[in-house]
């Protein structure tokens, strides 16, 4: 059986009965990506380390690190970091942890991962051992008695990372000065 051939004089009319095709006319349905969350600079100094992944050869790897923000001369406020990296860059725990030093990077803040210090020390690992925080050489761990105020996250990668600068705290009697 054949079918019959469309009639000229009807897709004419079909055509007039649904007015003009305007050809610069945007699509309305069309695909939005999300716009990548606005990075800040920061100058942090490392805590501890709260929770590495083993290193993979394929894919990336994380590390949460409870660092201090600083925020204004001298004042400084604790944060949750999280850095991402591949298998062929450096941990960020491997380069200079230290808490003397300052680390120059950029970061974004992402208020979905926020967390206590509570939740993040109480958490078990996969064996069900306690996850224990190894803290950076000459850190405050008197710092880390505040642990039911949820710490800003703030999201980083390897390629935000800019550069280390030593910048000791000064001691007078033992304590550390110019801190809150």
């Amino acid at each position: 059986m054949r079918l019959p051939r469309p009639n000229f004089l009807f897709l004419a009319a079909l055509a007039l009965m649904c007015g003009p095709m305007n050809v610069g006319e945007r699509a309305e349905a069309q695909l939005r990506w999300p716009s990548p969350p606005k990075k800040e600079q920061l100058r942090v100094r490392l805590v501890a380390l709260a929770l590495s992944d083993p290193r993979s050869s394929f894919f990336s790897s994380h590390e949460v690190l409870i660092a201090e923000k600083e925020i204004g001369k001298d004042e400084w406020s604790l944060v949750k970091l999280v850095y991402t990296f591949l298998p062929y860059q450096p941990r960020l725990s491997e380069s200079g942890f230290d808490y003397s030093i300052v680390h120059e990077l950029e970061a974004a803040r992402d208020p979905n991962c926020d967390e206590t210090l509570e939740k993040m020390t109480t958490r078990e690992s996969q064996d069900h051992s306690q996850i224990n925080m190894k803290y950076a050489v000459e850190s405050p761990v008197s710092d880390l008695e505040r642990r039911r105020t949820p710490l800003p996250c703030y999201e980083m990668t390897a390629d935000d990372y800019g550069k280390a600068v030593r910048e000791p705290l000064e001691r007078q009697g033992g304590e550390m000065w110019g801190r809150r």
